[in-house]
């Protein structure tokens, strides 16, 4: 059988019908979609039936490989569940989930995020969690869960994001993500001027964009660091992938906790050493392959800064450990710890089914 632990995932000759879940999906663009398409992508390739459902309208001609079904009726999305072998949630979705009080079909749940504990919407996820078998990002959203959670990590374009050896990594620190008063780039800003007041003085190129920039921009020049940011707007596929290969260090000073952090995988994967908060899964992320320091604390921030900048040696210790770690996050990998799950599941539902039977 063709497994990533080599234990019996279902393959081409026992193809299982998967139902696809995904509330978002492209056009629309975010993590979820990201990750959506790569596993369905996947499952498609390694010889299963994907069909995946959606919300998210769509007016052009679909260019997938797999079957998109875009806002179903009723009907049809009971009809898909009673066909499928087994339903996939990428994100828990209430508007998705009700045939499956209905049928009794297998059903894996995928969290990416937190359930909230307060609301009516997150009181019903909750309550749904029990009906379900259930896949976790990381251990922090593991541990936020009141169930059983199998944990598999996010994967990464790994055909996309790689290494450029003949480009020049002259550059020091690099930010990539929306700015939003979330991700701690003013943390950032702050420990940054902590340096320069020590006599260090530190480029940062900053990638993205969003509401908090003419807030950064304004904080930069208060703080006398404004020549030493390049506010480089977003930037994406390639481009990204050029930028991040002329960087030495990444930086994730997220204050809120983040569920993982594709971000630190693909930095990783262009030759950049992490550097990120003490914040839910960017531990699990980083793994041994960065260096973690507490969340909206901008003097452990410069320390680390000027510690991993001022030690080649052990910028090439990190660089050479992410070897490993990255390959526990390949698009195959984890695609078949995912099938692993499902098989799992429906071998589960079949031997219960047996025993009802007899």
């Amino acid at each position: 059988m063709d497994a990533a632990d080599g234990s019996g995932v279902v393959d081409r000759a026992h193809p299982m019908n998967i139902l696809f879940c995904s509330v978002p999906f492209h056009p629309s663009v975010g993590g979820i979609e990201t990750v959506s398409a790569l596993l369905a992508e996947r499952f498609h390739r390694l010889g299963h039936r994907v069909i995946l459902v959606t919300q998210t309208p769509f007016n052009g001609a679909e260019r997938d490989e797999f079957e998109v079904v875009r806002r179903p009726s009723a009907a049809r999305l009971f009809e898909l569940v009673r066909e499928a072998d087994v339903v996939f949630h990428n994100n828990i979705s209430l508007r998705l989930a009700w045939p499956l009080l209905l049928l009794r079909r297998p059903w894996v749940v995928a969290h990416h995020t937190w359930i909230p504990t307060r609301g009516l919407a997150g009181r019903l996820k909750r309550l749904l969690l029990g009906h379900a078998s259930h896949i976790a990002v990381s251990w922090a959203v593991a541990d936020s869960l009141p169930v059983d959670c199998r944990v598999v990590p996010n994967p990464y374009a790994d055909d996309l994001f790689v290494r450029t050896e003949d480009v020049e990594r002259n550059r020091e620190l690099v930010f990539v993500g929306r700015l939003v008063s979330d991700k701690g780039v003013d943390v950032l800003i702050d420990a940054l001027a902590l340096l320069m007041r020590r006599g260090r003085r530190v480029r940062l190129t900053v990638i993205g964009d969003g509401p908090e920039l003419p807030a950064l921009r304004q904080q930069a020049a208060r703080l006398g660091v404004a020549t030493f940011i390049d506010f480089a707007g977003p930037r994406s596929g390639k481009a990204l992938v050029a930028s991040l290969n002329t960087h030495h260090v990444l930086v994730v000073p997220s204050v809120w906790q983040e569920p993982f952090g594709v971000v630190v995988l693909e930095a990783m994967a262009c030759g950049c050493v992490p550097l990120v908060s003490r914040s839910g899964g960017l531990p699990d992320a980083v793994g041994a392959a960065g260096v973690v320091v507490d969340a909206g604390n901008p003097t452990a921030l410069a320390q680390a800064i000027d510690q991993l900048l001022g030690s080649p040696r052990e910028l090439e210790r990190l660089r050479r450990a992410s070897v490993a770690h990255l390959a526990r996050h390949t698009r195959e990998r984890v695609a078949h710890d995912y099938l692993q799950a499902l098989a799992d599941v429906c071998g589960a539902h079949a031997a219960q089914s047996t025993t009802r039977a007899a």
